[in-house]
């Protein structure tokens, strides 16, 4: 390591080391139930629970799991939005040694069938407005038996009885089926304690998924010690104490929102405040009514509550610490949240941090009391990072580029089933290190803070979300009427960037706005929203670069200063 990880000094109160406790995720969070039992774990829309009624509750669907037949290896899909029941679900299948399979609530059902296809699972979790497109899997896989919840489960009665009278009343009846059971009524079966399982630390307990170039996802192997320990280094880098409130806006089957808006916050003795969808309305409301210490988000977020009136004039004295992740955050943005903070009463700065999947998330992040100008931070407690050649293992001058590799106890343990992805993404160094090669150009300064540049492969990032190119060229291409395809992230206020597709037609007399429909409607039957083109622009050819690759840099750079000549 180049300075011998000088960014240390940087440190403040926050620890070199941490000794990470050799548990599983289960044992973590009941450690915390014992000892403050009283004290509220999460609150739901105004439903609290207690940590001992917590306890209880993982303990009582951890019995209903095995009365169904889960056993110690077996996998689970939960397809939950952030709600009690998708948490309670993921430590009771760990207390049983399964393995929870997080996806997005709403996945397509290609999506659904390759994700409970790849993680092999028999059973499902999700909510009763996705049934139909469980169903329509089950024969397709190995998928066994579907337990269904609905929203106003955990609701207050009044809420849920507004739910049941607005947005419940557009769901389908669910049909009797053999194959369906639910949540409500298996939680009130008087049931045996399930024994727990004898799970190591470092075995598989969850998998996250991130796309490829490819344009398939991969299954990220995430162990109970990555958890543990990206919780612990994220806990101690903000310094968060018990009693603390963190607002869980982001998503469970996102490894942020899994791993410090819930795992982390339970592991200290905080509360989460559960958001299962996002808008600017709620989450001011909610920062309003509940006044949490801590906000985690992604720029579009932070964006959307700057123009809120509501959060301009909210008493912002609680919040302890704010951190954005998941795309560059702009200079404006920050400085105008912060600027809202100061002048409500507040006084935290918005910090950037940088992380993946495949290190559960974030692993490096701005010191509280340093800010470095367009950097991602420096590295968390035991985590290492260092700037290579690309494809090898040089290490190269400080302020040079080239890519991000981290190393420490975050990494992932592999890609699901796919040994040779894995190959390419972990390699052991000269200093026995497994170093994760992340895709990722920046550079390092002298100090050890870190520079995110761009994107060795090509990723957009919409409103905070990962989509691949090649997944979406990949459907437009199925279309009969498309020759040629490239997909950009064309730059965006609101989304950060916004899927645009620029095809080329069979038959080019055929382009014109009913085309575009017909195309965007084409891929939203397979793809999840985010990744649907929102424009799509017709051209005689798609412009190739010296060697025949899709020069997509061109189209992206054209698409740059088209919008600079609209702004002018």
């Amino acid at each position: 390591m180049k300075d011998k990880e000088s960014w240390l000094k940087f440190y403040g109160d926050v620890p070199e080391s941490i000794d990470y406790p050799e548990i599983t995720m289960y044992e973590a969070v009941m450690k915390t139930c014992r000892e403050i039992p009283d004290a509220v774990a999460y609150d739901f829309f105004g439903h609290v629970s207690t940590y001992g009624r917590f306890a209880k509750e993982i303990d009582r669907f951890a019995g209903v799991l095995a009365h169904l037949g889960l056993k110690k290896g077996d996998r689970i899909t939960i397809a939950m939005p952030t709600t009690p029941q998708g948490i309670i679900c993921f430590y009771a299948v760990n207390k049983l040694g399964g393995v929870a399979s997080m996806i997005h609530p709403l996945s397509t059902e290609p999506e659904i069938e390759f994700y409970v296809s790849v993680s092999k699972s028999r059973f499902a979790l999700t909510v009763d407005a996705f049934y139909q497109k469980f169903l329509n899997v089950m024969d397709k896989t190995c998928l066994d038996l579907l337990i269904l919840t609905k929203v106003p489960d955990y609701l207050p009665l009044l809420k849920g009885i507004g739910f049941n009278l607005t947005k419940g009343r557009k769901i389908p009846k669910v049909p009797k089926d053999s194959r369906v059971r639910w949540w409500k009524d298996l939680m009130q079966l008087r049931l045996p304690d399930a024994p727990q399982a004898d799970m190591n630390t470092h075995d598989l307990a969850v998998i996250l998924y991130s796309g490829g170039t490819t344009g398939k996802p991969k299954g990220i192997m995430l162990s109970n010690y990555n958890f543990i320990s990206q919780g612990l280094q994220s806990a101690n880098w903000v310094g968060t104490d018990r009693g603390d409130t963190m607002l869980a806006i982001l998503p469970i089957f996102h490894g942020f929102g899994l791993g410090v808006c819930v795992n982390s916050i339970f592991m200290g003795g905080g509360k989460t405040i559960l958001v299962p969808t996002f808008t600017p309305d709620a989450v001011a409301k909610l920062i309003r009514k509940k006044k949490p210490s801590f906000i985690v988000g992604v720029p579009t977020l932070y964006e959307a509550l700057n123009r809120h009136p509501g959060f301009q004039k909210t008493d912002l004295r609680c919040l302890k610490a704010a951190f954005c992740g998941a795309d560059t955050l702009p200079r404006v943005v920050k400085e105008r949240f912060e600027q809202i903070v100061k002048k409500q009463g507040g006084n935290v700065k918005l910090l950037e941090g940088y992380g993946l999947t495949e290190a559960v998330t974030g692993i490096m992040a701005t010191p509280v009391n340093e800010y470095r100008e367009g950097s991602i931070g420096i590295p968390f407690p035991n985590m290492k990072a260092k700037i290579v050649k690309p494809d090898t293992a040089e290490e190269v001058p400080c302020g040079e580029e080239g890519e991000i590799c981290i190393a420490g106890p975050a990494v992932m343990m592999g890609y699901l089933d796919q040994e040779e992805e894995t190959a390419k993404t972990l390699k052991v160094h000269e200093d026995g290190c497994t170093w994760l090669y992340t895709g990722d150009i920046g550079t390092r300064d002298e100090d050890g803070f870190f520079y995110f540049k761009l994107r060795k492969k090509r990723m957009i990032k919409s409103s905070g979300m990962n989509v691949y190119p090649a997944q979406v060229e990949d459907k437009l291409y199925q279309h009969p009427e498309v020759a040629d395809v490239c997909v950009i992230g064309a730059p965006d206020e609101a989304q950060g960037q916004r899927i645009k597709a620029f095809v080329v037609l069979k038959d080019k007399t055929r382009a014109g706005p009913d085309m575009e429909k017909e195309l965007i409607a084409h891929c939203r039957k397979d793809l999840i929203k985010w990744s649907c083109p929102r424009e799509i622009e017709f051209r005689n050819e798609i412009p190739l670069t010296l060697v025949g690759k899709v020069a997509y840099r061109v189209l992206e750079d054209e698409e740059i200063e088209r919008l600079k000549s609209v702004d002018l």
